[in-house]
């Protein structure tokens, strides 16, 4: 069974920094490219960022540019988004995905709210 568990969500004041975590499971994890996502209420869920299976590349939403690091520990099945400089848009579900050619899976979520 594949199983996506994010974590590390929260509340946070404008300028504040969080870390997300995303532990899998029941995957060949160092195969499968990653990526966030976020989804804000009323509005479609959006890419974050992404990252290749070796971690050597990434990339962003000029939304979170220079704010957002993505990474992954493929010894722990573990892919992170540190998220610094927080800002009210941030404000939503932010959930990790898997992907190998036809093979995708999605986490469950974890709330980030931002506000003072």
């Amino acid at each position: 069974q594949v199983r996506l568990v994010e974590s590390g969500g929260g509340l946070v004041q404008p300028g504040g920094s969080l870390t997300l975590s995303c532990a899998a499971s029941g995957i060949f994890f160092n195969i499968y490219g990653m990526s966030w996502h976020r989804q804000a209420p009323g509005k479609e869920r959006e890419l974050v960022a992404t990252i290749t299976t070796g971690g050597d590349q990434t990339n962003y939403a000029d939304s979170v540019k220079g704010r957002f690091t993505i990474s992954r520990d493929n010894t722990k099945n573990t892919v992170y988004l540190q998220m610094n400089s927080l800002k009210p848009e941030d404000t939503a579900v932010y959930f990790c995905r898997a992907l190998r050619l036809t093979n995708l899976y999605w986490g469950q979520g974890t709330q980030v709210t931002v506000s003072s």
